[in-house]
């Protein structure tokens, strides 16, 4: 109950306004409705008794109470639309609020700590439990208002006939007891339910980011099985907490029921003896009856509480995380020249503790500006990480990284993208148009937009688009191929006039040719950037001006392309392996076809042998 009591407590903070108009509106409806009750017990004594003993009313005395009940029915109604119309607005906000606060956490959460996270966890966060969080502000402006009802109905009560006031308010503890058993019933049952929400959102998201896999491997029913495990853990969660409430809210609305029939039962009694009248005893059963919905109110906010507490810990649990980036205040140089990026002494690992190997360790080179630096290395050497690193996607553990000589960590937010431009190893596109996916959110013109199209080599397949860069390239770019996508990221990039360009074995699903007009490109374009390249073929490595060879995650050597090869045997057994595999498929082809041709030409001497065998016999017969 605190728990949730804090939770509201922050929602009021938050919209103080909105949640006082709405608590006033409720008032207003609280307090209608007892003057329903006494406007009617004021009809009852001048009115309808006047009118059973001497067989007629005054119009007067018509005409009031039928005044003061469409009064009190008319304030009552403004009540009700402001009652619910303020609600709603409130609990909206807070749920917009909620889901912008945990994305823009998520922006500013490391990638590191991405790692560590699934993303239908990250999903249900943004959706489910920011809307779980605020569930009971709803039925809270109504139920903060009706208690202004309970306690002037209360004094009413006990104004009309003390007695049977006592009597019915025998009823609040037991509704006590009732919450008590209640919370803590459904806590547990409420905090399984939502993170199972989480897990069939995790299982859904991979189910359908996997779609290809799951399709070409034929894995539809593991998935469906695995899906359909899970979704009826969530179904069961969910009906044993339907089950609570369903047996709470029936006896919570059951004890005001019970307090009429008390109320009703010693009043008669009363009656009998004169202590009360005829008035007072409808108006106190009257007042009874409408304490089964402000009690009922209080029930739905009640009701909301364990499933409120369970969704702001998960959203909390977002908007405290640690971890987030600091920056710095250093000013970048304010210049189009290449950049030179140096990294010195880098370290990096995944998880903690002693037991996490370090994926980079003490990593060190520099690019010179408008060079081109080519980093080798077998897989998992650590190539991909330290790309990351150079980006600043995470922060080293050890060492540092340095733009122009400025530690990353040391320029403000932002620095990093306006000088250093990545094209990662899985190519993302959104469902936007090519021009769309293209700019990002920058004013570039359709000439600047053409050009990096045409040094990316996809001006000719946009052009053939049927509506060229207002064509939409679906999500993930699932209307074009592998080799498209990748050539429209790094049109992405180029188009950005990076200082640094990056490039994470950026076009390995292009054809070696497109690859060649590509890279000698991007060599002719170098003066404007230096250049990062992760690579794997022997074309892309030579272009190169000086090769970082990688091997579990050290520097083995430096060097140019041909220094490497003559003195790094790994490097040479590495970057030769294409061509060395292709020399024997060559050379296995060669025997195979000298094999077959001595066979062929055994095969015709010995017909011939055969033939000659055959006349000389047909000779000596003759």
């Amino acid at each position: 109950m605190r728990q949730g009591l804090r939770v509201l407590g922050v929602a009021i903070r938050a919209e103080k306004a909105v949640f006082a108009s709405a608590v006033l509106a409720s008032a207003l409806y609280g307090g209608m409705t007892v003057g329903s009750a006494w406007a009617l017990g004021w009809a009852t004594e001048h009115v309808v008794l006047p009118a059973f003993s001497t067989g007629s009313a005054t119009a007067g005395a018509l005409w009031t109470g039928v005044l003061l009940i469409m009064g009190a029915a008319l304030l009552k109604s403004i009540g009700v639309a402001g009652r619910r119309i303020l609600a709603g607005l409130m609990q909206y906000r807070m749920q917009a609020r909620s889901r912008r606060e945990v994305t823009k956490q998520y922006l500013r959460l490391p990638l590191a700590w991405h790692h560590r996270h699934p993303t239908g966890q990250l999903l249900s966060n943004a959706s489910s439990d920011a809307e779980a969080a605020w569930a009971p502000l709803a039925p809270l402006p109504m139920a903060v208002g009706v208690v202004v009802m309970l306690l002037t109905a209360a004094v009413a009560m006990v104004l009309t006939d003390p007695a049977l006031a006592a009597v019915g308010f025998l009823i609040f503890p037991a509704i006590a007891v009732l919450n008590l058993v209640y919370q803590r019933r459904l806590s547990p049952l409420a905090t399984r339910a939502q993170q199972l929400r989480a897990e069939v959102s995790e299982i859904a998201h991979e189910s359908f980011d996997g779609a290809l896999v799951v399709k070409t491997l034929g894995r539809e029913e593991l998935e469906t099985d695995r899906f359909r495990r899970r979704a009826e853990e969530l179904r069961d969660a969910n009906i044993a907490v339907g089950r609570v409430r369903g047996l709470f809210d029936p006896m919570l609305e059951a004890l005001p029921t019970l307090g009429v029939l008390a109320v009703l039962g010693v009043g008669a009694a009363r009656l009998a003896s004169g202590s009360i009248t005829p008035g007072d005893l409808v108006q106190v059963a009257y007042l009874f009856t409408l304490l089964s919905f402000p009690i009922r109110a209080l029930g739905w906010v009640l009701a909301e509480l364990p499933r409120s507490v369970v969704g702001w810990e998960r959203v909390r649990a977002v908007l405290e995380a640690s971890g987030s980036m600091e920056y710095g205040s250093a000013a970048p140089p304010a210049t189009s020249d290449p950049a030179r990026l140096e990294a010195s002494g880098v370290s990096y690992s995944y998880g903690t503790g002693p037991e996490a190997a370090a994926v980079v360790h003490d990593v060190s080179f520099a690019v010179e500006p408008g060079r081109t630096v080519a980093l080798v290395g077998p897989t998992g050497s650590g190539k991909s990480t330290l790309v990351q690193l150079l980006v600043r996607l995470v922060d080293p553990a050890d060492g540092r990284v340095l733009l122009d000589g400025v530690d990353l960590r040391e320029l403000p937010y932002g620095a990093v993208a306006e000088s250093v431009a990545l094209v990662p190893q899985q190519t993302f596109l959104f469902d936007d148009t090519v021009r769309g996916n293209i700019a990002l959110g920058l004013s570039v013109s359709d000439e600047d937009v053409w050009a990096a199209l045409r040094l990316a080599q996809a001006d000719g397949f946009v052009a053939r688009l049927e509506s060229g860069l207002d064509t939409r390239v679906g999500e993930r770019g699932a209307t074009l191929s592998g080799g498209q996508r990748q050539r429209l990221a790094l049109a992405r990039a180029v188009a950005r006039r990076p200082r640094l360009l990056i490039l994470d074995d950026a076009t390995s699903s292009v054809d070696p040719q497109v690859e060649a007009r590509i890279l000698h490109g991007l060599r002719d374009a170098a003066a404007a950037s230096s250049v990062v390249v992760v690579a794997y073929r022997m074309a892309t490595i030579a272009l190169a001006d000086e090769v970082v060879y990688l091997d579990r995650g050290r520097v083995v050597d430096h060097g140019t392309h041909d220094e490497l090869l003559a003195r790094c045997e790994g490097y040479r057994n590495l970057v030769t392996a294409y061509e060395r595999e292709e020399a024997e498929r060559a050379a296995l082809t060669a025997e195979e076809e000298e094999a077959a041709a001595a066979g062929r030409a055994a095969g015709r001497e010995a017909a011939e042998r055969a033939a000659v065998a055959a006349a000389e016999e047909e000779g000596i017969n003759a």
